[in-house]
């Protein structure tokens, strides 16, 4: 079936869907080909990876078989770690999320806020940058919670963010999802009634995170069930949420990802949903130690019919210091572009380094087109 025609209900009709438990198989591998329209980086040692497989190593339908770094560890507008980054492929910029770094001042406050206190209530920094790294601007969202995944949606001259709202409890994590305007040195409360529409994901849901494929005109929402131990995701039509209705198309409910794990992120694209999981380098006597190669994995989801399609090893740059999977997103145009991020320590400041992965058979068909 065409991504963009309308689905068949026989795979998870709606929200009375037949639960589901994914159980995803491992395997291993690297990251992946290349693109225009983000600035690339020469290779050297830090990329190399002498178990990368000859072949190709599938998830979804991207290749994670060889990496292209499309940004070398850049900073974000706060000091604070990257946690989710999506694409206006209108444009070619990128918007990345971050939590406000403690000892801000921002609008309306009556002196600095500390960093503990800004995560406790769900403080956001979201900048835009161009493909290249450049930033152009930034907003903070106040009381919105984790940042854990974002979408973007441009409508004429406006780019809509789709963000977690309504965050609760001591993690802050958002309990619902609304989009909002990007406004260059805004400061906007959760509060606020311009923020609207706000989309609940089922009832007692916890970790509530969207995403949006601008291709098929899909919203993801994924989500932690009551007990908060089951991860899921539903998949909605952008123009019936805005109207209302939200009804899903398909609901994929049981464990997502592969227990102990931990959930770095997810994004839609087609008829698949791709998540990334891991952990920081931990020390040598942890479970993540550096000589390791990391506990990186993006793993992928067929959304009709729930089961998995490719789970895969990310081992590109593994003398990153830090080294924490922050962020997924597909950019959509030239061509679709898998592009996940590490958090990297610096001496002051967390900053994003950020990598694509190609289509499959891109590889093979940009050899064919050499040959001819």
């Amino acid at each position: 079936m065409s991504s963009t025609e309308r689905p068949r209900t026989m795979a998870h009709p709606g929200s009375g869907s037949t639960r589901r438990t994914l159980l995803v198989a491992g395997a291993a591998s690297l990251a992946v080909g290349g693109l225009a329209g983000l600035a690339l980086w020469a290779d050297d040692e830090t990329t190399k990876d002498a178990n990368a497989p000859a072949g190709p190593a599938i998830a979804g339908s991207f290749d994670i078989a060889r990496p292209t770094r499309l940004w070398r560890p850049t900073a974000l507008n706060d000091t604070t770690g990257p946690q989710s980054l999506a694409f206006d492929d209108t444009t070619g910029d990128v918007y990345v999320v971050q939590q406000a770094q403690g000892g801000l001042r921002l609008r309306g406050e009556k002196a600095p806020v500390d960093a503990a206190e800004r995560k406790r209530a769900g403080d956001l920094c979201v900048t835009r940058f161009s493909g290249s790294g450049e930033q152009r601007g930034r907003m903070y969202l106040r009381g919105f919670g984790h940042g854990v995944s974002m979408g973007v949606q441009t409508a004429g001259r406006t780019v809509w963010l789709w963000v977690e709202s309504r965050a609760r409890g001591k993690t802050a994590y958002g309990q619902a999802v609304t989009r909002v305007p990007f406004e260059d040195g805004a400061v906007l409360d959760d509060a606020d009634r311009s923020v609207r529409p706000r989309f609940l994901a089922p009832r007692g849901s916890l970790r509530v995170h969207p995403a949006v494929d601008p291709t098929t005109g899909r919203l993801l929402v994924g989500y932690l069930d009551a007990d908060g131990k089951a991860h899921g995701y539903s998949v909605h039509r952008l123009r019936d949420v805005l109207a209302g209705d939200e009804t899903p198309l398909w609901r994929i409910d049981g464990a997502a990802y592969l227990e102990k794990a931990t959930f770095q992120g997810c994004t839609l694209h087609g008829d698949y949903i791709y998540q990334l999981t891991g952990n920081p380098y931990s020390k040598a006597d942890g479970r993540n130690p550096r000589d390791s190669g990391g506990n990186t994995f993006i793993s992928a989801i067929d959304v009709r019919t729930g089961r998995p399609a490719g789970r895969q090893l990310v081992s590109v740059d593994p003398s990153l210091r830090f080294r924490e999977p922050e962020g997924i997103a597909v950019r959509a145009h030239p061509e679709p572009l898998l592009c996940m991020g590490f958090s990297v320590k610096t001496t002051d400041r967390r900053k994003l380094a950020l990598y694509g992965f190609g289509p499959q058979g891109a590889e093979k068909s940009r050899k064919a087109g050499n040959a001819s």
